[in-house]
C-alpha cells in the first residue's frame, strides 16, 4: 500500500462573529480552540473545508 498523503491544519483565527457554517467546518476538521492543530488526510473533501475558512486557518 502506498502512504497516504497528509495536511496539517492550525487555527491561527477565532471563531468568534463568524458564520455558523464556517464554524461548524472548523469543527469538522478537529479544530477546537485558537492554534489547535489537525492532521488530516490530503482528499478533495478536506481541501474544500481548507479553502471554505481559508481566512480563520494555516495549512502547516
Amino acid at each position: 500500500m502506498s502512504d497516504k498523503k497528509t495536511l496539517t491544519v492550525k487555527l491561527v483565527r477565532s471563531i468568534a462573529g463568524t458564520r455558523e457554517s464556517h464554524r461548524a467546518t472548523v469543527r469538522g476538521l478537529g479544530l477546537r480552540k485558537l492554534n489547535s492543530q489537525s492532521t488530516l488526510e490530503d482528499t478533495p473533501s478536506v481541501r474544500g473545508m481548507i479553502n471554505k475558512v481559508a481566512y480563520l486557518v494555516q495549512v502547516l
